[in-house]
């Protein structure tokens, strides 16, 4: 996975990776698509190849780029746990939805002459 977010750290590789999203593509391909040298995007396609980002099939004297994006299922999965709440604040964010809940049902019942005055008796004889 350190090998997948250095890769993608830099936006040039991460518009290559865009590029070969749906489609497989030449290095020569990719180098008309970006204002930098040849040499410096076979650059960029050897890092995304040994991250495990893209890998290159060889068809006559053509080498085909293409996506390999299993490296970035398993970040998106390590984010995605960073993202969702740990155990004790998913608890008391439900709890929190249960009070504002009750409160809203309490404020919709109709209010009835001596209502409290009857719930404080109940408690008292059920204590």
């Amino acid at each position: 996975m350190d090998k997948a977010v250095a890769a993608i750290a830099d936006p040039i590789r991460r518009e290559i990776l865009a590029m070969l999203r749906d489609t497989r593509l030449t290095a020569g391909a990719i180098a008309a698509q970006f204002p930098v040298s040849r040499p410096a995007i076979s650059r960029h396609l050897r890092v995304l190849r040994d991250s495990g980002l893209v890998h290159d099939d060889l068809m006559g004297r053509q080498r085909y780029y293409s996506l390999e994006p299993a490296p970035l299922r398993e970040l998106r999965s390590w984010i995605d746990a960073l993202d969702r709440p740990a155990g004790w604040e998913h608890r008391l964010d439900a709890l929190a939805t249960e009070i504002y809940r009750t409160r809203r049902e309490h404020r919709a019942e109709p209010e009835t002459p001596g209502r409290h005055m009857q719930e404080q008796q109940n408690k008292e004889n059920s204590a």
